[in-house]
């Protein structure tokens, strides 16, 4: 039986704030990899924090604004641990969990990024297509300069030393050295 009743067509929520800036954020320097507050306060904690996240801003990517359902490659959002890192100090303070869409958040992990094309795990045409995404985002927002000038860091701390803070608690990298790294990710 059809229901006489009018629906107004569905309306995507809009974002409350787009904030490009953090498709500046840094790759994760190599001692911090595998060391995460996924793995470290659990997946309860995790799953809170991201849904969080992805209502704080309507759905919507932070860096981008696109909506979830209207992102490429994915219609959903992926979280994203936010650090302020204290390079000469080997320390990343995790600030925030943002929401970001698949683009956005590839465009950031580039270090990862380049290892999946490498292995052939991603295309050329994708690995170019999020490029440019990211870089049309940074140009509209002014930024674009920002990306190409980042410097690295003049002093870096021994790799021992790195570590993540959580909630005012460190938790040091779990590999000893660069060695143990690459045998890890590389076998």
């Amino acid at each position: 039986m059809k229901s006489n009743t009018y629906r107004p067509p569905y309306k995507q929520p809009k974002p409350i704030f787009i904030r490009p800036e953090l498709l500046l954020h840094p790759n994760i320097p190599k001692p911090l990899h595998g060391l995460n507050p996924r793995t470290i306060l659990g997946t309860e904690w995790w799953d809170e924090k991201r849904q969080e996240a992805y209502k704080k801003n309507n759905y919507c990517c932070w860096a981008c604004g696109v909506h979830k359902l209207n992102a490429k490659y994915h219609s959903w959002l992926e979280a994203h641990e936010y650090y302020d890192y204290e390079y000469e100090k080997g320390e990343a303070k995790l600030i925030e969990i943002v929401a970001l869409c698949h683009s956005c958040h590839n465009f950031i992990h580039s270090g990862r990024m380049n290892m999946l094309l490498d292995s052939g795990e991603m295309s050329i045409v994708m690995y170019l297509d999020i490029k440019h995404h990211g870089e049309f985002i940074l140009e509209k927002a002014g930024l674009l300069v920002d990306y190409y000038n980042q410097t690295p860091p003049q002093k870096v701390a021994e790799w021992k030393a790195w570590h993540i803070v959580i909630g005012g608690k460190k938790y040091y990298t779990k590999f000893s050295g660069i060695e143990e790294w690459y045998l890890h990710y590389n076998g």
